[in-house]
């Protein structure tokens, strides 16, 4: 899209814009990681597959060794969490605990920077890119739109790698489908998903951004304007794409949940969205640390929170079409 393209200059994604996940050999080398923020499951999960001593594959090459807790009181799920999964990784998985970000990347080669709340994140990834550490952000990459372009604009001036997914994206049958000959051009895709809400952030940063981005990992980039209507158990965004593609996400937050979605192809209609845990994810990561090459563009990314931001603006313009442009331009 124009405006990211305006915004974050060309070499930027040259250098972003990279093979399918999946590509290449594996180096050999034994990378030690280091995790930012314990007030996430993900912390658990993902230490218990990468210090496996049984691990194969890319996931033999990273091991996390140290960790900074971190933690927002004025958010319940981070402030409640924090001690619990501190005392885990320490007594259950031998991870060193440190007092401080600056504590942390001496003692580390790449970072994975895991705190829930996106708010610190900005501040808390400055440092790792002064050091030049390779650094993976998990959802959401920031707690603004603003933040998040100024966190890509920093990468790219440090060069130094970096990406954000949703473990979501990498689920069999939703990254393939994008270029599956089978199913042909995408020409619509509707999603659904929870998404409970977090009162600092906007709304669907907090959850659901997972719907989103397999909305996104389906239909690509190019999305022009969005429009959302909301009630108190649901909402429902819909996107037009460039060439009139229709892409929807509905959010859940009463009644049955989960993750899926329906793609409208040019051969074929498929159902898709079984959830496969974290393992993919976490392959792509570790490849990530090895190659330096991330398996999502910060354009894609970008265009994601460009168009959650949109959503929050049709909602507070009573449900009228909100460009992407429109809120890109505010934080130019």
């Amino acid at each position: 899209m124009h405006f990211i393209r305006f915004l974050l200059v060309v070499p930027f994604f040259v250098f972003l814009l990279l093979p399918e996940p999946g590509s290449g050999e594996e180096p050999a080398k034994r990378l030690k990681a280091g995790i930012i923020g314990l007030d996430t499951s993900h912390v658990t999960a993902f230490t218990k597959y990468l210090n496996d001593p049984a691990a194969k594959g890319p996931a033999a090459n990273v091991k996390i060794v140290a960790a900074f807790p971190g933690g927002s009181p004025d958010v319940p799920a981070s402030r409640d969490r924090v001690a619990g999964y501190t005392k885990e990784l320490r007594e259950k998985y031998g991870v060193e605990i440190v007092d401080s970000i600056e504590a942390l990347l001496p003692k580390v080669d790449v970072i994975l920077l895991e705190s829930v709340d996106g708010r610190p994140h900005l501040e808390q990834v400055k440092p790792v890119l002064k050091a030049r550490k390779p650094v993976f952000i998990d959802k959401p990459v920031a707690g603004s739109l603003a933040d998040a372009v100024q966190i890509y604009l920093l990468a790219k001036e440090a060069n130094v790698p970096c990406f954000s997914s949703s473990s979501l994206r990498f689920s069999p049958g939703v990254f393939a489908l994008r270029n599956d000959p089978q199913v042909g051009r995408v020409l619509g895709c509707d999603v659904y998903g929870p998404c409970s809400l977090e009162e600092h952030h906007p709304d669907l940063f907090w959850y659901g951004i997972h719907g989103v981005e397999m909305l996104f990992t389906v239909m690509g980039t190019g999305c022009e304007s969005v429009v959302r209507v909301q009630t108190k158990d649901s909402d429902l965004v819909t996107g037009i794409w460039q060439g009139g593609r229709v892409g929807t996400f509905r959010g859940i937050r009463k009644g049955a949940s989960g993750y899926g979605g329906t793609a409208f192809g040019e051969k074929a209609i498929v159902r898709f969205g079984k959830y496969a845990g974290y393992e993919p994810l976490l392959v792509e990561i570790c490849r990530f640390f090895q190659s330096g090459k991330p398996p999502v563009s910060a354009e894609e990314t970008l265009e994601i929170f460009a168009f959650m931001e949109a959503a929050d603006e049709s909602k507070r313009q009573g449900g009228k079409p909100v460009t992407l442009e429109s809120v890109m331009a505010k934080v130019r």
